[in-house]
């Protein structure tokens, strides 16, 4: 599957590259990347042995493409590489919303797989949702992401715009999450640096006990709930018709539909 070919090295493509690197899955000297503007995980593969923006001749080397360029400007990304490409590369689309279809079209009708991953790929804790109707395509998404985090598989491609709703959007949902929760402490009288240090170990503290223990959220919710207690008066806000799931409803909601309209 090497040489990999990297069209687009900035924060999604960086973060995949250091996941890589931490991970040992493929060495520098197999991979390809093509960016005019590289992030230090890109500079950095190149000072290891990667090839960056070599001569386009070179490119029909690569085996699989990864396509890591937002979703506004990879059609004429597309045009711009697609005649040098060998005819038997696998593409593996990160971009939201744009249907495989679309990326097999402008890339000449080319085994396409799609991922909506995550930047925790850069320490190996990352999630990636996949998709594809080709069975070597989806195999060939798997070796990519299996070493950067957890992947799932899903069955119908619609269901890409709810991942990327939930898990490619879903990271910046937690850092507001923490941000409020800061402001929250700090409204309620403590010194704002304390109440950053006690609301990000308090989120992380606890997003490590879910990962770790496997318990399910609500039992963990309920193993620090006590009849009558602090947590129990918060919940009642966070919980309410006008609390947290009603807004992390709309929320998705909000994302599956301009993820919808990135595809066209």
């Amino acid at each position: 599957m090497t040489p990999i070919l990297m069209l687009g090295a900035g924060r999604m493509g960086g973060a995949m590259l250091e996941g890589w690197r931490r991970s040992g899955a493929f060495a520098a000297a197999e991979l390809i990347i093509c960016d005019p503007a590289p992030s230090q995980p890109a500079l950095a593969a190149a000072l290891e042995g990667a090839r960056l923006n070599p001569p386009q001749a070179e490119l029909a080397q690569a085996r699989t493409v990864v396509l890591a360029v937002k979703p506004q400007v990879w059609v004429e990304i597309a045009a711009e590489y697609v005649a040098w490409l060998a005819a038997d590369a696998v593409i593996v689309s990160s971009m939201a919303g744009v249907r495989a279809a679309s990326v097999g079209k402008e890339f000449g009708g080319r085994a396409i797989a799609r991922v909506m991953p995550t930047t925790a790929a850069a320490i190996n804790r990352g999630t990636a949702s996949l998709y594809s109707d080709d069975p070597a395509a989806l195999a060939r998404a798997h070796a990519l992401f299996e070493p950067l985090g957890a992947v799932v598989d899903l069955d119908d491609e619609a269901q890409m715009h709810v991942a990327t709703a939930v898990s490619g959007s879903g990271p910046a949902y937690l850092y507001a999450f923490v941000e409020a929760l800061e402001a929250a402490a700090a409204a309620a009288g403590m010194p704002a640096k304390q109440a950053a240090r006690l609301a990000r170990s308090t989120i992380t503290g606890a997003a490590a006990l879910l990962a770790e223990s496997g318990g399910e959220p609500a039992e963990l919710r309920r193993q620090v709930t006590s009849p009558g207690g602090t947590t129990e008066a918060a919940l009642e806000v966070l919980l309410s018709d006008r609390g947290l799931a009603p807004l992390l409803r709309e929320a998705v909601a909000a994302a599956v539909k301009r993820s919808k309209a990135l595809g066209g």
